[in-house]
Parts: C-alpha cells; structure tokens; sequence
C-alpha cells in the first residue's frame, strides 16, 4: 500500500531530516515510526501527501508515484497531524460528520460512522459541545476521529494518543486495530512505546533521520527476549550515574552484577540494564545491598521491552533533555 525507497529530505546543505528512509505498509497492517523530536516521522509523513516533496527518493502510494501526483495521495490517504484540529465554533459531532462528507461517505454514511466513533471513543459527553470549550485530549480524540470517519486505503495518525487519558488512548488503540482488520494500511507515529509494544505489527525506529532498527517487536528484541531487564531507581541522578559504572565495573559473580557496562542505561534517576540468566542471583544480591545501604529507592526485573532496545539504539537523551526523555518512555 505504501513504499517508500531511498527518501532523503534535505533543507539545507548537510542538514537531513530525513537521510536514505526506506520503509513499506501493507494493507491490514498497523506500521509505527518511533524516534525523538526530530528524528524526522512528521517530515516523512508530510511527503507521503505532498505537503512537503523529497529531495531524492521514490514514495508510491498503491503502486503510484505520490510524489509525481501528490492529488492521488491525497485520495488515497487519510491523516490526522500532530497539530491540533482548528475546531472553534465546531462541535465534534459536526468535525466529524464534516470529514466524513468531504471524504466521499454519504450522508447516511457521515451520521453513522460519526455515532459509532462518539460511542467507541466514549466522547458522547461532548459530542454537541463547541471546539473552544473541549480540553485537549477530547479534541485530540475529535481529530483522530475525523481521519478514521471515513479512511483512505492508507490512514496515517501523528501523535494520536498526546493528551489522552489512559482509558481512552485504549479505546483508541483498540479502534486502530479495527481499522487495520478493516483492510487499511495504518501508518502512526507515536513517543509512546510501550503502547506502540503492543499495537503494531512491524515499527522503524528513527535517529536524526536515519532508520536504526526495522521489524516486528519480536524481531528488534532479538537475542534479548531470553535476557531480563534490571531497572533501578537511584535516589538522584548522581548516584543513578555512579550505580551504571559500577554495575559495568564489577567483576561478575563477585560484588556486582556484571554484563558489561553497555548495557546500563540512566535516565534521570533510573538506571537499566540487561541481564543474563546466569546473572540474575548476582544482580538481585547487588540491587539489595545498594537498597540497603540507601542509595537505591526502589528495583525491578522484568522480561527486556522495546523500550529497551528504544533507548539502546538511540541513547538516553535522544536530542531532548532527560526529563522529556523519561517522560515520553514512560507515558
């Protein structure tokens, strides 16, 4: 449904938002891009409708040259941006039913996708209620809903869950799902990734442009899905710091856990690393000694996660500081 080979968008010299991308939906299939601000997702989605035009590379949407007639495109896809829905003096009955007509469904068609999206969001306490008066997760619902009312063969979400309560990103997680099982191609960028974990079929990770890591979860997670993953949460940063290099540092078997200093991650105060099984008793021992003597408020393990492999690929700040960072891997 969707082929993107060799995208490259350069604004100026040397400066690629995105650099050599090549990715493909099918339809049925629920695509994520994962990657920090400015990592280049919103840049690629742009070209896939035109609004922006790519400096080499092809981009075919159902086997047609999107760049060439960025009109079909359009046709073919549906979108919600990352920026909100201008819905002043709109109510979101009325956006979506709007988006539906001006998409081709009929008017009985518009009412009825636009009752089943009120009902399957759970928005129907605002459904008659005036853009301007909505917080920002209802109206980040309003829009998702008008790029699903009635959707393009390829249906692409830009942050869809952002302001979203946790109850209804399920819902909407769940009416991702149905729009795939449906027959669409899905392409979504999200932050979030331990939803993204469990919602798509296959994701690209992206990092200042590039595509690192391309797969199914199961495929990025790779030799790790046999390891454990140990988190700890220091009491400051300072000592989150100082508890990587020293759980790299010790001998294995000994006073620390072992398995190479690579492998331990610190974001804010948390410090995460992957572990052997062979490793677990040492590590366990290490953790509980670091609680005991007070440098350590809490720790865990638990099977290795793409979010792992997330912060692995791209480090623990990924261009932005480390409370957005941490922030965004654990909404």
């Amino acid at each position: 449904m969707l082929e993107v080979e060799r995208v490259i968008k350069e604004y100026r010299k040397g400066v690629r938002a995105n650099d050599d991308v090549s990715l493909s939906v099918s339809a049925g299939e629920v695509y994520g891009l994962l990657g920090h601000n400015g990592a280049g997702k919103t840049t690629l989605l742009n070209q896939v409708v035109g609004i922006a035009k790519p400096t080499a590379g092809t981009i075919r949407v159902t086997g047609r040259d999107a760049v060439a007639d960025p009109a079909m495109a359009r046709r073919m896809c549906s979108m919600q941006p990352q920026a909100q829905a201008p819905l002043d003096g709109v109510s979101p009955a009325e956006a979506i039913e709007l988006m539906a007509r001006i998409r081709g469904a009929n008017r009985r068609r518009a009412k009825q996708r636009t009752a089943e999206l009120v009902d399957a969001l759970d928005i129907g306490e605002w459904a008659k209620t005036t853009g301007e008066r909505l917080s920002g997760g209802v109206r980040r619902l309003t829009a998702f809903a008008m790029a699903a009312a009635e959707p393009g063969r390829l249906v692409m979400f830009d942050e869809p869950t952002n302001d979203v309560d946790p109850v209804r990103r399920r819902l909407l997680w769940a009416e991702v799902r149905a729009l795939a099982e449906n027959g669409c191609a899905v392409l979504l960028v999200t932050h979030n990734v331990i939803e993204a974990e469990r919602a798509v079929d296959r994701l690209a990770i992206l990092d200042r442009g590039r595509v690192v890591a391309q797969g199914s979860p199961a495929d990025l997670r790779g030799e790790n899905a046999d390891r454990l993953r140990l988190e700890v949460t220091a009491v400051d940063s300072a000592v989150a710091r100082d508890l990587a290099a020293q759980f790299g540092g010790q001998d294995r078997g000994e006073n620390g856990a072992g398995g190479g200093r690579e492998d331990a991650v610190v974001v804010g105060r948390r410090m995460m690393a992957t572990v052997n099984a062979a490793e677990c008793a040492s590590a366990l021992a290490w953790a509980q000694n670091e609680r005991t003597a007070g440098r350590v408020d809490e720790f865990s393990f638990n099977p290795v996660s793409l979010e792992d492999i997330y912060v692995r690929l791209v480090g623990s700040d990924g261009g932005n500081n480390e409370g957005d960072r941490d922030a965004a891997l654990v909404a």
